[in-house]
């Protein structure tokens, strides 16, 4: 069970909520909190005072007063018109998150909405019911409006979900859940349930949960690189990295040269080379500096995880603030820092891949990793589709944020794209994943052509895994199945917990 109480909510238990279906309940504590903001929007709402949100209207028309008996019309209305999303619908997982991130921004009590509309989402994840959201069409700036407005629809009985697997009408899908949908949204209550920045924050939090998993993998798979080309190990001696200062340099270095304890295939200065290639001996340097940008991105998302990202803001009857909380900047801006820190990791993967398949490079292994080279082509297309993918991401790596294209009525004239950002990060994620997989599949292939040797201590469990699942390829036959073999291998939560046995990924 998840206890959400706006304070304390980090990515670990944001993926228990989204992935493994833990259970969520609001802390007590925060009853009362919203309660007391929920108390200043009914007294507001029985006043002649325009307060935006309560009972204005929105964006461009937020200086058009509504009068008193069509406030609650005016809510579902603004749910109703903004469920314009198109494309796909979002993973499963990415919805659950959304709906957790919103009910611990708006149990802090800064919104007016009540309790029972916050309980009833929990039910819906508690009960596995998941909002129909599409992955096209937010701007990131007046919150994530259009996704959350999908979000929101189910609440009240109306637009899709996912239950049991299957999509349906929300209403059909409450009726089978026995939960009561809300009955009437009242004043302000639409609007804080899509002013925010949750849909961006839920995909690129996932994202970068999974990104410290395959940076594991990213070194793990320069490790073996290391050994299949002999590489010198005196590159990661911790001195050197202690010198220049950067933690996540240290810190790779050091992931290294444990994952390389006991092996025999590494080398010392001058004994087969004086030095390596960049793609070896820089790669401390290179993955340390993607793993500090995560870094900075984890602490961003987290502390956006637990904030007020409403809008107006309930404070007391006299001070409802409008401001601009919602708006995506802080998170847009480090996912496509992540972005380009996911794609050097698989830049310099491919570099490797390349050294492991090029015989002018590889230092005695055979052209393209394969017997009788020429009848057979071996690793050679392995290389190529890495390459391809590497290419892809430098444009999905360009950034999101620095694009704005103004909307109502230029009344919001500076949107973040926080939502696309948050998507290309996705994008970039599977394919640096599928670099790192082809990678750890070619390192493997070239230790067999190697000289039996003892491997790394944790090299040598990857290695055995991996040729658990995928063996040595001597003679041409059909690779996609192969490689789809390494892919999954990288999201079996098995597999990673043998390789690193429940060490801090972070």
């Amino acid at each position: 069970m998840v206890i959400l109480d706006g304070k304390t909510l980090d990515l670990d238990t944001l993926k228990r909520i989204a992935r493994d279906r833990e259970d969520v309940m609001i802390h007590d504590d925060n009853r009362s909190y919203v309660e007391k903001a929920s108390q200043v929007v009914e007294r507001i709402r029985k006043s002649d005072r325009p307060v935006y949100g309560i009972n204005t209207g929105f964006g461009h028309l937020s200086d058009v007063k509504i009068d008193s008996d069509k406030l609650d019309q005016l809510q579902v209305n603004l749910l109703m018109s903004h469920a314009c999303g198109v494309g796909e619908p979002l993973a499963e997982d990415v919805v659950r998150a959304m709906m957790a991130l919103r009910v611990n921004a708006l149990i802090k009590g800064y919104s007016g909405i009540r309790i029972d509309v916050l309980e009833t989402l929990v039910r819906f994840l508690n009960e596995g019911i998941t909002p129909v959201v599409f992955d096209h069409g937010s701007l990131g700036a007046s919150g994530d409006l259009v996704p959350m407005a999908h979000m929101s629809l189910p609440l009240i009985g109306r637009g899709e979900v996912f239950y049991k697997g299957v999509r349906m009408h929300a209403e059909k899908a409450l009726l089978k859940a026995k939960v009561r949908p809300i009955e009437q949204l009242f004043a302000k209550e639409g609007l804080s349930l899509i002013n925010g920045t949750q849909a961006m924050n839920a995909i690129g939090g996932l994202v970068l949960y999974d990104a410290f998993r395959l940076m594991r993998y990213a070194n793990l798979a320069l490790s073996l690189t290391t050994e299949a080309l002999e590489g010198v190990a005196c590159a990661f001696d911790p001195r050197i990295h202690e010198v220049r200062g950067h933690k996540g340099q240290i810190d790779v270095a050091r992931e290294v040269l444990s994952n390389l304890t006991q092996s025999a295939y590494t080398t010392r200065q001058s004994e087969k080379r004086v030095q390596d290639a960049y793609s070896l001996r820089c790669a401390p340097a290179v993955h340390g500096a993607s793993l500090d940008a995560l870094r900075h991105a984890r602490d961003v998302v987290e502390i956006e995880m637990n904030a007020v990202t409403d809008n107006p803001i309930v404070f007391s009857d006299s001070d409802v603030l409008s401001a601009g909380n919602f708006h995506g900047q802080p998170l847009a801006l480090v996912f496509d820092y992540a972005a380009i820190a996911l794609s050097e990791l698989g830049n310099i993967s491919e570099r490797r891949i390349e050294r492991l398949v090029n015989p002018q490079l590889s230092g005695g292994l055979p052209a393209f990793l394969t017997k009788q080279s020429g009848l057979n082509s071996g690793f050679m297309i392995i290389q190529y589709v890495a390459a391809s993918l590497v290419s892809e991401n430098k444009v999905f790596a360009h950034p999101a944020s620095v694009d704005s294209i103004p909307s109502s009525a230029n009344q919001e004239d500076h949107v973040s794209m926080g939502f696309g950002a948050s998507t290309k990060l996705e994008m970039i994620l599977k394919n640096v994943k599928r670099i790192i997989a082809l990678e750890l599949m070619s390192a493997a292939q070239a230790i067999d052509f190697r000289e039996k040797k003892n491997m790394g201590k944790r090299t040598k469990i990857a290695y055995d895994l991996i040729r658990g699942h995928i063996p040595m390829i001597a003679l041409d036959e059909i690779m996609y199945p192969h490689i789809r073999t390494i892919e999954s291998l990288l999201d079996d939560e098995t597999f990673y917990d043998t390789i690193f046995k429940g060490e801090d990924d972070k």
